[in-house]
């Protein structure tokens, strides 16, 4: 699963498998907890973040929504840069 950012001790990354399910969304890795997150909404789909670090994934994915739907679509890799 490539690495499209990382920040913070976050780990932001997208699987790239044409069998991969819908709604798009982002996994993100923070210490020994990870979430799926919806782009779209924001909403955790699966997994747990702790609340700070679900906060800055949030505020990640608003900033890079069209990036990441492209991604999604596209299944083109690029790094997207971090939150700061």
């Amino acid at each position: 699963m490539p690495v499209l950012s990382r920040f913070y001790g976050i780990v932001i990354r997208m699987y790239f498998q044409q069998s991969e399910h819908n709604p798009p969304h982002i996994h993100a890795l923070y210490g020994e907890d990870m979430a799926a997150i919806d782009i779209k909404s924001g909403t955790v789909l699966e997994g747990h973040l702790p609340q700070k670090a679900l906060e800055m994934v949030r505020e990640w994915v608003i900033i890079h929504q069209d990036e990441l739907l492209r991604i999604w679509e596209t299944q083109e890799f690029m790094m997207l840069s971090p939150l700061e």
